[in-house]
């Protein structure tokens, strides 16, 4: 227990691998044990990575609870198994990911991509909040991504997602404020926010690689042969590309969590990699939009060629150097 003041009780969905892993052990782990971590995940069968990583941590500043985002009673019961059902920090981390070509996609497998990505994180913060705004205190965080920001091709339903879930936390952010939800270990400031979205860009996670691999050796009925093809024979070599130039590690983004979660005056959005704030700056110089799309037009089908030397070069010339750099979101 770190002197002089309580641990704040931290619950985090999704840590059974990659970025939720990886934030559960950094804060549990904290040098001056500032945390209590609650860590879920919906199979706590797959719980033996995050133990073995947590090492001396798990049982003492880290423990373990089954939560399906996708269930109202599995929400409310892991909720109503923490004591006083309060928590400092929520991190709604949970999500899925889709891929290809949206004419292949039923609406069944869209609307599990919805109902984790954007109804599991409201299904949280509807339970968690009102214990708060009678607490006057509490941090709610939201894993985005730049997907909520600019749109991208053969992305379309999980950008769909986090674009919704962007819309309904700036809304919720508003609301917020006028209850001063805060840090009660703050000096009180004004216009906290303490609604966090954390956006990050590639990642370099098992999830991502796995649905990589998947997705090139997958048919896809209902597409026609020349839109399967920009996807298998364009898309997926430039995103390969993206991902390996510019791609962060699970532990930046826990890295740049942690930072968030410890700043006296939040941001509402911390793109975590700075390399596309220019992107995303693009999309708003132009209100027709036109400049974005025919922006990423290009760079896709007519300068495919020339956007794989540039994105070898940067990775030559960043070793990793460059993508450290961007995760502080101060």
């Amino acid at each position: 227990m770190a002197s002089g003041c309580a641990q704040k009780v931290v619950l985090i969905t999704g840590c059974s691998s990659g970025i939720g892993l990886r934030i559960a052990v950094l804060l549990a782990r904290d040098e001056q044990k500032r945390y209590h971590v609650i860590a879920t995940m919906r199979d706590l069968k797959k719980k033996d990575r995050l133990v073995e990583a947590a090492g001396d941590a798990y049982g003492k500043t880290l423990t373990l609870l089954p939560l399906d985002v996708c269930s109202d009673d599995s929400v409310r019961q892991c909720i109503d198994s923490v004591k006083d059902r309060h928590i400092d920090v929520l991190i709604n981390n949970a999500g899925v990911g889709l891929l290809g070509p949206v004419e292949s996609i039923s609406m069944d497998e869209m609307k599990k991509v919805f109902e984790t990505n954007f109804f599991g994180t409201v299904r949280m913060i509807k339970e968690v909040m009102p214990d708060m705004k009678k607490r006057r205190a509490g941090h709610i965080i939201i894993m985005s991504s730049v997907m909520g920001l600019q749109g991208v091709v053969f992305n379309d339903v999980y950008t769909a997602s986090k674009f919704a879930i962007e819309g309904f936390c700036e809304s919720m952010a508003v609301q917020l404020l006028k209850f001063n939800v805060k840090d009660p270990t703050q000096l009180p400031l004004q216009g906290v926010e303490r609604l966090s979205m954390i956006e990050p860009g590639p990642v370099h996670t098992e999830f991502e690689t796995k649905m990589m691999q998947e997705v090139a050796k997958m048919e896809y009925p209902g597409a026609d042969a020349d839109t399967v093809r920009y996807f298998k024979d364009v898309y997926i070599p430039s995103s390969i590309d993206i991902f390996e130039a510019l791609g962060q590690t699970p532990e930046d983004i826990a890295k740049c969590t942690k930072k968030v979660i410890e700043s006296s005056q939040p941001r509402f959005r911390n793109l975590t990699n700075s390399l596309y704030t220019p992107i995303v700056a693009m999309k708003y110089a132009d209100e027709t939009g036109g400049l974005s799309v025919h922006t990423f037009y290009n760079l896709l089908f007519n300068f495919g060629s020339l956007m794989h030397i540039t994105m070898s070069i940067l990775k030559c010339l960043t070793c990793n150097c460059l993508r450290r750099r961007t995760i502080s979101p101060d």
